[in-house]
């Protein structure tokens, strides 16, 4: 499938009203992931484990592709979590080794203190020829500090204080807290070193096929990549 320019296009103005119709982006962004996913698998059939779960969204397309979708998060509040989820942390997995054909995390690894292990517990419990979806903002890209962005790019701790002058309450996600900076190079790293995965995908989430070019170039990629994308195979 080509991935040009016009999905990007839309992708991004699905972006531009995330906050205030947020069914609008997460639900074009879920759609976009179940396509990405059926390039390389059948989700009729196919349990996912989604890491990270947050917007229901995800759980509707995973399960109108007919997939038995499990959500698991560490915050009991969030709202797929009381849809047949479980609660527990990226980093330990309730779950038995090989024992998922798909586990899917978007937008998780920029929100976990130790991202490696909870990518490892990932690749541990999807079985062999099964797949890992792993997509994460990187720090440096222009939306690195979420609802502190751009204004990261002067310091996290910089770009907080400002957050919570101008709105009167501290940002959802606190830098060192909740928020931590990942990088493209790290999750290529980890990726290429991984003797169990065979990386059958590695580019820019949103942007067009051809931007994956972007990441052989240290440096630039860190700014433009905006969210790395990442598709795994267990061997």
């Amino acid at each position: 499938m080509d991935r040009g320019l016009a999905r990007s296009v839309r992708l991004f103005r699905a972006f531009l009203v995330e906050q205030t119709e947020p069914e609008v982006f997460y639900g074009a962004l879920a759609r976009d992931s179940c396509e990405l996913l059926t390039e390389f698998t059948t989700l009729d059939g196919a349990r996912v484990l989604d890491v990270g779960a947050g917007p229901a969204e995800f759980a509707h397309a995973f399960r109108a592709a007919g997939a038995t979708y499990v959500p698991i998060d560490h915050d009991l509040s969030v709202p797929s979590v009381h849809d047949g989820g479980v609660v527990a942390t990226a980093t330990a997995l309730p779950f038995a080794d090989r024992s998922v054909d798909i586990v899917f995390s978007s937008n998780l690894w920029e929100h976990v203190r130790d991202p490696q292990r909870a990518a490892d517990e990932m690749v541990r419990v999807v079985r062999p020829g099964g797949l890992v979806f792993l997509s994460y903002t990187n720090w440096l890209s222009p939306w690195g500090g979420h609802e502190t962005s751009p204004w990261h790019w002067l310091g996290g701790a910089r770009a907080v204080r400002r957050y919570t002058r101008a709105h009167g309450h501290p940002p959802k996600n606190t830098v060192g807290e909740t928020l931590f900076r990942v990088s493209v190079a790290q999750g290529l790293h980890w990726a290429h070193e991984q003797p169990d995965v065979e990386v059958l995908v590695a580019r820019p989430r949103y942007l067009p096929d051809l931007a994956r070019h972007l990441l052989r170039v240290p440096g630039l990629r860190e700014v433009v990549t905006w969210n790395l994308l990442l598709i795994l195979r267990r061997r």
